[in-house]
C-alpha cells in the first residue's frame, strides 16, 4: 500500500504530489488543511518517496493504488489536491470514480498530453554516481551543471536519504523513470467525465494551462472554474502558498 503521512480529523481529503516529488512538499500546507477540520492524506506514490518501487508505472496503475489506499484507510468520500503528475492521477481517479469524489482540485496541468520535457532533470540525476559516496554537496555540485534552477535543485535534493551509513540515495525510482518518461505526459483517454465542482489553478508565468486548453477541460470536467495565481510559474504552491491555501480553502469550505 502506498506510504502516506495522515494530519486532523475531519472531512477527507487527499493530496497527491507531482513527478519526482513526495507528500513531504505538502507538510506545511497539510497542516494547514488539518487546521480548518480535515483529516488529510498526504500520499506518496509508488515509485516516489517512501512507497513502493515497481516497474509497471502508469496513470491506470497510479489511480488503481489510490483506490486501493481509500479502500484500506475507508476513505469513501474524499476531495482530491493533486499538482502536475499528482493532477493527472486525480483527474483520472475522479473521472474512474466519480462517487467517491466530492470535489477535485489540478494544480497547473490540464487534461491534455505533454510532450517529455523533463530531459535535462533527468540526464543531471543520471550523472550522480552513488558509488564513489558523494556528500550532499557533492550532489548539487554534480546537478548545477545540468538543473541551474536553485529552486529546482533543492526540491529534487530533498529525495536524498541515507540508503546505509554513508551511503546516499535517491528515494524515487530513477531506473524506472528513464524508461517510461514517456508516461509523464499521457493525456486523459476521452469521454472520462466528472461533473462535480472541479478547480483547475494555473501559474501566471506557467504555460502548462493555456487558454485554449479551456474547452478541452470543459470536456470532461463542465462542473469547473480556473484560478490564476499572478506572478508564480509551475510550483505555484510553493512560490506563493498564502495564496493557494485562501483558493483551496475557499473552494473545499463546508457548504
Amino acid at each position: 500500500m502506498l506510504y502516506s503521512r495522515i494530519e486532523g480529523i475531519g472531512k477527507q481529503l487527499v493530496i497527491l504530489h507531482g513527478f519526482l516529488g513526495m507528500s513531504d512538499n505538502w507538510k506545511t500546507l497539510g497542516n494547514q488543511y488539518a487546521l480548518e477540520g480535515f483529516q488529510v492524506h498526504l500520499l506518496d506514490l509508488r515509485n516516489h518517496g517512501k512507497s513502493f518501487h515497481s516497474e509497471i508505472f502508469d496513470y491506470e496503475i497510479m489511480a488503481q493504488d489510490v483506490l486501493e489506499y481509500c479502500i484500506e484507510k475507508n476513505l469513501t468520500k474524499i476531495s482530491i489536491i493533486g499538482h502536475s503528475m499528482g493532477g493527472k492521477v486525480g483527474m483520472l481517479f475522479a473521472t474512474k470514480y466519480p462517487t467517491r469524489v466530492e470535489k477535485l482540485i489540478v494544480a497547473d496541468i490540464g487534461p491534455k498530453y505533454y510532450a517529455p520535457h523533463h530531459q535535462d532533470i533527468l540526464a543531471g540525476l543520471n550523472t550522480v554516481d552513488f558509488y564513489t559516496k558523494p556528500t550532499r554537496a557533492t550532489v548539487e555540485e554534480t546537478l548545477v551543471h545540468y538543473i541551474p534552477d536553485f529552486g529546482t535543485r533543492q526540491f529534487l535534493l530533498k529525495n536524498l536519504y541515507w540508503k546505509e551509513p554513508n551511503q546516499l540515495d535517491f528515494r524515487f525510482n530513477l531506473v524506472v523513470f528513464n524508461k517510461e518518461i514517456e508516461v509523464i505526459g499521457t493525456a486523459l483517454p476521452e469521454k472520462m467525465l466528472f461533473e462535480n465542482p472541479t478547480l483547475f489553478i494555473r501559474g501566471g508565468n506557467s504555460n502548462y494551462i493555456l487558454d485554449s486548453d479551456l474547452p478541452l477541460i470543459k470536456t470532461h470536467f463542465p462542473n469547473f472554474e480556473l484560478k490564476t495565481i499572478p506572478n508564480v510559474g509551475h510550483w505555484l504552491h510553493v512560490e506563493n502558498p498564502k495564496l493557494f491555501f485562501e483558493i483551496t480553502r475557499e473552494f473545499l469550505k463546508f457548504e
